[in-house]
């Protein structure tokens, strides 16, 4: 596809100035961010996923917090707390990092349960709650949260069903090729490129782009076949907990996105079927024989290829 926004090409061509080859990261980050959804980046250590996430905020013109988590950090270190002043002889609110339009949840796994439980109302409700008292997050918000795999990791804690049910997305980074590499190397000789980087949308544009988003037609044949999906999850024997609504209800918002960034008044299958294992693949949880031969991404290929299209004539206006 070559009919893009001119936002979504921006985005690109800025970032491949940092990072090189990573095009469809970004693409879905955009995504994400115009659909109003949380992105988690999951890859082994040095595959750019923090600089990646600080490169979408110096390119957006908005507030940018990072919190690097760790065992000792503490559900207030995130959302703020009361304390007391004695000069003023009175508790004063002091906000945490979430207070922010872009929030930097760096290696989140290493965060305990309590903690990471601590973004679950500011990820669903853009608010968060301060001892009894709540103030809403100013939008466009969007948590970009980066952990390594579990599995090869001392010190770490999963993150619940609950919380992966509040990203819209799971994206995996990826090593680059070796001519990307190559690349690479020559950006960082005697420089850092971000530093020579500058924002290139608005908070005002983002929110405009949302909204936009929201217009975007979904006909009936492509609805069906999106339901379908999620409904294959449900049903299919290597599925526990297929998707829940809530996933329902963020995979049509990112589907809209897309055709959006793709200069289309409409949603396509092809939007879908793109999405689909980003959006719905971590949100799945495998029954126990079939975890032990199978991952989600398998899993999400064997029901998108159960799943039949609806032909062109069917959404196209």
């Amino acid at each position: 596809m070559t009919n893009q926004h001119p936002l979504l090409q921006q985005l690109k061509e800025q970032v491949s100035t940092v990072l090189v080859g990573k095009d469809r990261v970004v693409e879905l980050m955009t995504i994400s961010l115009i659909s109003g959804g949380h992105v988690l980046l999951e890859d082994v250590p040095g595959t750019g996923k923090t600089m990646l996430a600080k490169t979408l905020a110096t390119l957006m013109d908005a507030t940018f917090n990072r919190v690097q988590f760790t065992p000792d950090v503490l559900p207030s270190d995130v959302t703020g707390i009361q304390f007391f002043n004695p000069k003023e002889q009175a508790f004063e609110l002091r906000p945490g990092p979430v207070m922010t339009n872009i929030l930097l949840a760096d290696e989140i796994n290493r965060a305990t349960p309590r903690t990471q439980s601590s973004l679950l109302e500011v990820m669903e409700e853009t608010q968060v709650t301060i001892d009894g008292e709540t103030l809403p997050i100013p939008e466009p918000f969007i948590v970009i949260a980066t952990q390594n795999p579990i599995e090869s990791q001392q010190g770490t804690f999963a993150l619940p069903e609950a919380q992966m049910d509040r990203f819209l997305m799971q994206i995996q980074v990826g090593y680059p090729t070796k001519t990307e590499e190559k690349t690479m190397l020559q950006l960082y000789k005697g420089k850092k490129p971000l530093d020579s980087i500058s924002p290139v949308v608005s908070k005002d544009h983002i929110l405009e782009l949302k909204e936009e988003a929201g217009k975007v037609s979904l006909h009936d044949p492509v609805e069906d076949y999106l339901l379908a999906i999620v409904s294959g999850t449900r049903e299919s024997e290597d599925v526990e907990v297929g998707v829940s609504p809530r996933g329902t209800l963020a995979f049509m918002r990112a589907v809209q996105a897309r055709a959006l960034l793709f200069n289309r008044s409409y949603v396509t299958p092809e939007d879908v079927k793109a999405l689909a294992p980003y959006v719905l693949g971590h949100r799945l949880v495998l029954t126990l024989e079939s975890a032990m031969t199978k991952t989600k991404e398998d899993v999400m290929k064997r029901i998108l290829a159960k799943v039949e299209a609806p032909v062109e004539q069917g959404y196209v206006k």
